[in-house]
């Protein structure tokens, strides 16, 4: 009889070898043991067990080649772990097979219900089991259909638990990008319980999820910067800045959604249809953003040959998308088209370059200068990747996998790569540059709505803010600018010796330029009205003092001295002629002020009767324009004035045509002996002025 304490020890040992044989037992269960030609899967219970290693492999197709009794020992042998491409069959294109003799032993107590799980193959298969069909992922030709992005995909084992696993792929035509090793698996298929697969399907989708956690979360900014950017773009379609803003950052998201980014099983067909195109529109949006930013767009050449660059490059894009949609069923010139196609698109991505080289001259802040440097990086990592990447299989270039796929370092399982770090780091530049441009912006609209505040105030001083009462006649007015200064002027004077002179006209131009001019029009008339009543004196001496100083424009204008006993003489200079109750009243043509200081002008007098009315306008009138881009035009001026409108009637019927232009209304009426005169002036501005006093 051993020792208390002697006993105690022993117990202990024989537990902890216990606990190790049982461990190396659980180790076992599942473990794939070679039995000659067959792969045995030992005690596979709730688990899985890897079929990788040799597969029996068979370049071309015949269908009897699923049968299970078909002797194979003749077949060459490669490895299910790497594409057929990179195992002695590089660039083969077509149908191949592999098969493997596999033997599942059930583990004691299980269900004996197996799935069959295929991580990854190029691009097209079907999966035999026994000679029995179980399962495929896409389409055989001819009327082939696969998928631009490879998901994992698990087939049920249904049947006996030993015999042949057989697979059938087939590789699409290569195009331009595809490299010779690729083609048939990649990843050896495992077999386990239903559950096991599905969690090694999740697993393969979480890996994928989390080397792309920080596309997702750009996903919301992306969009978020486009949609303001639009928003701001429709609120003033000049900005074309944030047009292209907006098409620059949500481009990389629509391409990312068509490859794997929400796991959407496009077909490689569609996908690249669409991808093609789109991949062009996300380089020429970067082309028009830097023309924007850079200042370009102030060079016409230089904005002209970007569009012209830009559809050519569009439509390049274009024709290699469509091509895509035969790929099925490429030929030998399809796929020299693709890559006469692809090399032009990449011949385009140099455009960049040029655009920066010419922004070298230019005098920018460092913000723009930080977009420029990094879409210049950026764009040579595209360049040059992509250039290698065309036709790798026949150059064995390699800067595509270290420059694009090569995986530099990663942050909680996120990978970052150059062009990612790259594309952040543009992205970012971006965004500071638009935010210092809308900076920009603010401050020339300010300044902007200083020098319209200055014109206002101007223009409110030549404005009469009260029309003088004239004995013996009815005077009714009405001023409506097209915007918040307009050209239009009108005076009304009294002369000492008992006449009145009315000057009416239109200033060509719009701003400050034009409410400079008009204060100069009538600074001269109101001086020269002083020093005499002749219309034509009045008018010639405005002619000669405007002539070479109104920077190329130009004025129409009529003056007329209006005699207490009704007479009105008048003098014209290129302006339109007046109505005379509701007749167009002929005056002799002449050139506009400011044009030719020699020009000579002649006076035109006629005699008011008792209840005649004189109806004076400027173009803004018979101009307006209505929605579908009719003009007023004379017809309707005729009608109008035959019914001796007030000018703010007349005004009223132009504006609610279509105002396109300043309108500005002056009607006389000879009112009989005794008759009370009155006045009425009707100007938007003045009432402005006195809303804001």
């Amino acid at each position: 009889m051993l020792p208390h304490g002697t006993r105690v020890c022993c117990l202990q040992i024989l537990i902890l070898i216990g606990a190790v044989l049982l461990g190396r037992a659980e180790q076992t269960a599942g473990a794939s043991v070679q039995a000659g030609r067959t792969l045995v899967l030992d005690g596979l219970g709730k688990g899985t067990g890897d079929l990788g290693g040799l597969w029996q492999f068979h370049l071309g197709d015949d269908p009897s080649w699923a049968d299970p009794s078909l002797n194979d020992s003749g077949w060459e042998s490669i490895l299910a772990d790497a594409p057929w491409g990179a195992q002695g069959h590089p660039s083969y294109a077509g149908i191949a097979w592999y098969r493997r003799h596999v033997e599942i032993v059930p583990a004691p107590g299980t269900t004996s219900q197996y799935q069959v799980l295929i991580p990854r193959a190029d691009d097209a298969y079907e999966v035999y089991w026994n000679g029995k069909l179980i399962g495929r992922y896409g389409q055989f030709p001819p009327h082939a259909y696969w998928y631009y992005s490879v998901f994992p995909h698990s087939f049920p084992l249904t049947g006996s638990n030993s015999g042949v696993l057989a697979i059938r792929v087939w590789k699409a035509p290569l195009d331009i990008f595809s490299t010779a090793e690729w083609g048939g698996l990649w990843v050896p298929p495992i077999v386990g319980d239903p559950d096991t697969i599905k969690l090694n399907e999740n697993a393969i989708t979480w890996n994928s999820v989390q080397q792309d956690l920080f596309d997702y979360a750009l996903i919301l900014l992306r969009a978020f910067v486009a949609v303001m950017c639009v928003v701001l773009w429709s609120r003033n379609r000049r900005e074309q800045l944030f047009l292209w803003v907006g098409v620059f950052t949500i481009t990389p998201v629509a391409l990312g959604i068509l490859q794997n980014l929400f796991f959407i099983p496009f077909s490689y067909e569609l996908a690249r249809f669409i991808n093609q195109p789109l991949y062009v529109l996300s380089n020429v949006s970067l082309w028009f953003l830097l023309v924007w930013l850079l200042r370009l767009n102030e060079n016409p050449r230089v904005l002209k040959w970007t569009e012209n660059l830009a559809w050519v490059t569009m439509a390049i894009g274009a024709a290699d998308g469509l091509l895509a949609l035969f790929w099925g069923s490429a030929t030998v010139w399809m796929q020299w088209a693709d890559g006469v196609l692809a090399s032009l698109i990449l011949l385009a991505e140099l455009f960049p370059f040029v655009l920066i080289a010419m922004a070298l001259r230019r005098r920018l802040d460092v913000s723009r200068w930080a977009v420029a440097l990094a879409a210049f990086v950026l764009q040579m990592i595209h360049t040059i990747g992509d250039s290698s990447a065309l036709g790798q299989r026949f150059t064995h270039w390699t800067l595509y996998s270290t420059l694009i796929d090569n995986q530099h370092f990663q942050i909680q399982g996120v990978v970052f790569g150059p062009e990612k770090v790259t594309s952040i780091a543009l992205f970012a530049a971006i965004i500071y540059a638009v935010y210092r441009y809308i900076l920009e912006q603010q401050a020339r609209r300010a300044a902007l709505e200083q020098e319209m505040q200055s014109a206002r105030e101007i223009q409110q001083v030549l404005i009469p803010e009260a029309l003088p009462s004239l004995e013996g006649y009815s005077i009714t007015s009405a001023y409506t600018p097209a915007q918040e200064v307009g050209g239009d002027f009108f005076q009304i004077l009294a002369h000492p010796d008992g006449s009145t002179i009315v000057a009416l006209g239109d200033v060509s131009g719009k701003g400050l330029k034009a409410a400079m001019n008009v204060s100069m029009i009538v600074g001269v008339m109101r001086s020269q009205a002083a020093a005499t009543s002749s219309p034509q004196e009045i008018i010639t001496a405005l002619n000669h003092c405007l002539t070479g100083r109104m920077q190329g424009g130009f004025a129409t204008g009529i003056v007329f001295r209006l005699d207490p006993d009704g007479t009105v003489t008048f003098a014209n200079a290129g302006h339109l002629p007046p109505f005379l109750n509701g007749q167009e009243f002929s005056l002799e043509p002449s050139l506009p002020l400011g044009l030719v200081s020699q020009a000579d002008y002649s006076e035109v007098e006629v005699r008011l009767q008792t209840g005649d009315q004189l109806s004076f306008y400027t173009d803004g009138l018979v101009e307006a324009r209505n929605a579908d881009g009719e003009l007023y035009g004379f017809d309707r001026l005729h009608t109008l004035f035959a019914s001796r409108p007030t000018a703010q009637q007349a005004s009223e019927a132009a504006v609610a045509f279509g105002q396109d232009d300043d309108i500005t209304v002056l009607t006389l009426t000879r009112l009989a002996a005794g008759e009370e005169s009155t006045t009425l002036l009707v100007a938007p501005i003045l009432d402005d002025v006195t809303a804001r006093a």
